[in-house]
This record gives structure tokens, C-alpha cells and sequence, in this order.
């Protein structure tokens, strides 16, 4: 009897969990979607590039998608008692938890290399930056990390020096998103036609005398913003794989216990 009630119990919490799980992969999914087709509100509402706007909600709606399959085998697996399904909810769950270990350990011994490629792709966007025209998506996307993060090029605001329009107008113009607005006497002046949003500064601005920039590099500030951030971060992928292991533990717990039992994916199909 409590054989029975102990699998009546595991089986009903994991369809509950797993409910909350596809409707949870239902609101993601449908977020990365909104995001995807009103780009332009989302950019001027957030201050954020669109470039940045589109990666999210591709990201949203892959890990909605994924929710979603998860959710549904489990919930099925596990109501219906089909072991088919449920061992490719544990296969799934194996899956996720051993590709984050491995994300995880690449990006621990592989820091120094990720560090170098992206020093040197920084450095050609801020080379490469126009004066002109449009901005690409990885030049409008290094302005918003510079106005967020309140930095200036990689390593310092001499880093912008390098660039080809400033160097050709003797260090005349200053990129518009490095500007510290605490500094006072000042106006803001921009060189190059500024897109939308209206809030957030691009593009190139003159210099009246000294640059009004952060002296700061991006660099720094990330990994300040890094290490006041890496309890949660850690605590977070933690979080996550002991509840990836629980849930793996139960599905294979249910799946041992009903016994060898096929008939119901056929009666149910």
C-alpha cells in the first residue's frame, strides 16, 4: 500500500512540475515571439540595440521550445505511466546537465583564449567604426555597452583613438556613447545622424577641447560587474542542475517502478 502511494505520489508531482514546465516553455516561447516582431518598441522602451533585441528573442524562443518538450514528455510520461517517454525526459535532462558541466569547464580552462579573441574583436569594431552612414549591428551594439556599463573602448578611452574616422579629424570627435554626462560644460553636439531610439547616443560627437568621456575600459567594468554578480550566477547553474538531478532522479525511480508495461503508448496513441 505504501509502495502504491509512494508511486501515486512521485507520479502526480512530477505531472504537476512538469505542467508548470510547458506553460512556463508556453510564456517564454511567446515572449521571444513579441520580441521578435515589435523589435523597435522593445529598443526604444529598454534603450537596448535591435541587433541585441533579435539574439534574445531567439534565445527565448529556443529555450520556450525546449520547456516545451520537456514539459509535455513529462507530463505525459508520467500520467500515463509511458516509459518510452519518460526515458526520453531522463535522456533529455542528461543531456542539458552534461552540456552546462561542459560549457562550464570549457569556459574555466579556456578563459584566457575567450579573453584574447574578445580583446581583438572589440578592437576592430572600434577601428572599423563609422562616421558615416549606418551603424552595424555590432557597432550599435558596443554603444549600448558602453552607455550601460559607463566605460570607454576595451582597455581605456585611448583604445578609441585607433579609430579611423577619429584619427583622420585629429582626435576632434569622440564617440557619443562614451560621453560621462556628469561632466558639465559641455553640449552635445553629434557629428553623424543619430537612428532611433532618440535616448540612446551614437555615433560621434565634437570635442570641444578634452574628450567628456569615461576614462575607464569596458574591460574592467564587466569583470567588476562579473565579480559582484558570481554568488548569484553560481548559485543559479547550481540551483539548476540539482533540480535537473532531482528531476532525474524521479523520472527514473517512475519509470523502474511500473514495470515493463508498453500497452499503454498503444492505447493511448
Amino acid at each position: 500500500m505504501s509502495h502504491k502511494g509512494c508511486l501515486s505520489v512521485t507520479k502526480y508531482f512530477l505531472f504537476i512540475f512538469n505542467v508548470f514546465f510547458f506553460i512556463l516553455g508556453s510564456l517564454l516561447f511567446s515572449f521571444g515571439l513579441w520580441i521578435l516582431f515589435d523589435q523597435n518598441s522593445f529598443a526604444t522602451t529598454l534603450g537596448s540595440s535591435v541587433f541585441a533585441l533579435k539574439i534574445w528573442s531567439y534565445i527565448f524562443s529556443g529555450v520556450g521550445i525546449l520547456t516545451m518538450l520537456m514539459g509535455f514528455l513529462g507530463c505525459l510520461g508520467s500520467l500515463k505511466e509511458v516509459k518510452c517517454m519518460l526515458g526520453f525526459y531522463f535522456a533529455f535532462l542528461l543531456l542539458l546537465f552534461v552540456a552546462q558541466i561542459a560549457i562550464g569547464i570549457l569556459v574555466y580552462t579556456q578563459r584566457d583564449t575567450i579573453h584574447a579573441r574578445v580583446r581583438v574583436y572589440v578592437g576592430e569594431i572600434i577601428q572599423n567604426y563609422k562616421l558615416n552612414g549606418s551603424l552595424t549591428d555590432k557597432e550599435e551594439s558596443w554603444d549600448v555597452v558602453q552607455e550601460q556599463f559607463q566605460c570607454c573602448g576595451w582597455n581605456s578611452y585611448v583604445d578609441w583613438r585607433e579609430n579611423h574616422a577619429v584619427a583622420s579629424n585629429g582626435s576632434s570627435i569622440y564617440p557619443c556613447s562614451c560621453r560621462n554626462r556628469s561632466q558639465a560644460g559641455q553640449p552635445l553636439t553629434n557629428h553623424t545622424e543619430t537612428r532611433k531610439p532618440p535616448e540612446r547616443a551614437e555615433g560621434f560627437c565634437v570635442a570641444q577641447g578634452e574628450w567628456p568621456v569615461y576614462k575607464d575600459g569596458c574591460m574592467a567594468n564587466v569583470q567588476n560587474w562579473l565579480a559582484n554578480n558570481i554568488i548569484t550566477i553560481v548559485g543559479l547553474c547550481l540551483g539548476i542542475a540539482l533540480m535537473e538531478l532531482f528531476l532525474m532522479t524521479l523520472s527514473m525511480f517512475l519509470c523502474k517502478t511500473i514495470g515493463p508495461n508498453y500497452d499503454k503508448l498503444a492505447r493511448y496513441s
